[in-house]
């Protein structure tokens, strides 16, 4: 009975024991998991950057546009009542594609700026990172204004829109300010493609505000954009020796050029009440400065060897150019207007897809270790 009772007492132990250790294997487990994970998520946050943000520019463009061409309109084509049948389902779920996407980048800026904030503050010094981030504002006032269940007159569409120009506006103070007081930092030495950037968003905000029916305050942010667009326009086509020179791979960006007028125009638009004289002449200048950029392929060549987020310069412009030859085409009522617009329309809507599928099929090339603007930034 004494030897029976031992026996028990032993397996009592070796169970006990048994279990101790397999729970301590799993603790070590868990932490080692959680450890990779903390690490895989520190090495994302070292490589993200504003950049990132033209994938929500662009997916806002395209929403905006879908919206636009489900407005009221006296064109009965066959495109706009196919539209019409499927309006709104194909609608709502690209604005909540891009609300989640941009969600989903913004949260992961915010933790860059917790947990890699001497990055993110290089970013802000730098000649090209800082103009990048007026993306996240001008993303966010795209979705404001192509919103199906806010309306331009409510108080939550006010309060939205002033949480989305002040930044806008802050840093409107910062880089204007500093081209004409900073000694090595004047236009001419730091004006670059991306540098549009900045008059987008002051023309975004213009249009988003007409929305409201804030006259004045359009005008004022209308003024405010196209009057220094006007001078960096001026400046990037003089291209003075000693400027910033963009890597190969960043060239996408050149399409920024016909993206500026093209904004212009449809702000304008919105301000006027009309696709008057204003805003043809800025759409005709935008198409112009889109048919030359085609027509010089070579400048793009190195930067599509390989796919890159850079790509996404792409969408944008050739968006807002094709919502643009929308306006256009509704005020002129032409055959050759209307040819142009599907034609844009087609491109516009080709290139948006296929860089949705060429990113989902090239998702480990996101964060590449050559990444153009990180590169830039650790200069």
């Amino acid at each position: 009975m004494a030897t029976q009772g031992s026996q028990s007492e032993i397996e009592v132990v070796i169970e006990a024991s048994t279990t101790f250790t397999s729970h301590n294997q799993q603790t070590v487990l868990s932490i080692i998991i959680l450890k990779r994970l903390l690490n895989t998520l520190s090495s994302i946050l070292a490589k993200f950057h504003a950049g990132y943000f033209r994938i929500s520019l662009s997916l806002g463009g395209q929403v905006l546009l879908w919206k636009t061409l489900n407005g009221p309109s006296n064109d009965t084509s066959i495109l706009r009542h196919v539209l019409h049948i499927l309006y709104p389902t194909p609608f709502i779920v690209l604005w909540s594609l891009a609300l989640f996407i941009l969600v989903f980048l913004s949260l992961l800026y915010l933790l860059k700026c917790l947990f890699h904030f001497n990055t993110v503050k290089t970013e802000f010094l730098h000649d090209v990172g800082v103009n990048y981030l007026f993306t996240p504002w001008i993303s966010w006032l795209l979705l404001l204004q192509s919103a199906p269940f806010i309306d331009p007159k409510t108080f939550p569409y006010l309060v939205l829109w002033w949480v989305f120009v002040i930044p806008v506006v802050v840093l409107d103070v910062k880089i204007y300010g500093q081209w004409f007081t900073k000694g090595k930092r004047f236009l001419s030495t730091v004006a670059n493609p991306t540098s549009q950037l900045s008059v987008i968003g002051n023309l975004v905000g213009a249009q988003a505000a007409a929305y409201m029916g804030w006259q004045e305050t359009s005008i004022f942010l209308f003024s405010l954009g196209i009057g220094h667009y006007l001078v960096l326009f001026v400046t990037l086509y003089q291209r003075f020796s000693g400027g910033i020179q963009l890597p190969g791979m960043l060239s996408p960006v050149f399409f920024l050029y016909f993206a500026v007028p093209s904004v212009a125009s449809l702000a304008w638009e919105s301000i006027a009440g009309a696709f008057d004289i204003v805003s043809k002449m800025l759409f005709f200048l935008s198409l112009f400065l889109f048919t030359s950029l085609v027509f010089r392929p070579n400048l793009f060549k190195r930067s599509m060897r390989r796919f890159n987020v850079a790509w996404w310069a792409y969408s944008f412009p050739l968006t807002v150019l094709a919502l643009a030859s929308t306006e256009y085409a509704r005020e002129v009522k032409g055959s050759i207007a209307h040819i142009l617009m599907l034609l844009l329309l087609a491109i516009s809507v080709l290139v948006s897809l296929g860089l949705m599928v060429l990113t989902l099929f090239n998702i480990k090339m996101l964060l590449p270790d050559n990444d153009p603007i990180a590169t830039l930034l650790n200069q």
